[in-house]
């Protein structure tokens, strides 16, 4: 396998870098299984390899247990992406990460639906379930 050199060092730190709080509150009904799913439609981040900006659909859904994420500080989170160059794969994995971290959901999975850039489209999705010690 041949690794490009114009990638190398790039993303290094990427499951350290600093980013604002998921704020949650408390589900009512945490015996309910229930789904909310949260698109956002305009989503920006930069490519770290040209610095040219991506555009992308994300899409989260989610079975919450003990508390909900609040949108507005997901919101400002997501944001926070807008001047950062990372690749849509380290992105996908970053705010899930996180988006557990904040909530602990029951189940939750997200899809980037990046637009085409030279033709190519990426969509890169990844599913979580509680206690099933792996990933989906």
């Amino acid at each position: 396998m041949k690794l490009s050199k114009e990638y190398n060092g790039l993303q290094e730190d990427v499951r350290k870098a600093k980013k604002p709080q998921i704020e949650v509150w408390e589900n009512k009904y945490p015996d309910k299984k229930y789904t909310i799913t949260i698109e956002i439609f305009e989503f920006t981040c930069l490519c770290p390899n040209t610095g040219l900006p991506d555009f992308a659909t994300i899409i989260i859904k989610y079975i919450p247990d003990k508390y909900c994420v609040e949108l507005k500080s997901f919101k400002y989170y997501l944001f926070s992406y807008r001047n950062e160059g990372i690749f849509h794969e380290h992105f996908v994995n970053r705010v899930l990460d996180d988006f557990i971290a904040a909530c602990r959901p029951r189940s939750a999975s997200i899809t980037g639906e990046f637009n085409p850039r030279g033709g190519i489209k990426t969509t890169v999705s990844r599913e979580y379930k509680m206690g099933s010690g792996l990933d989906i």
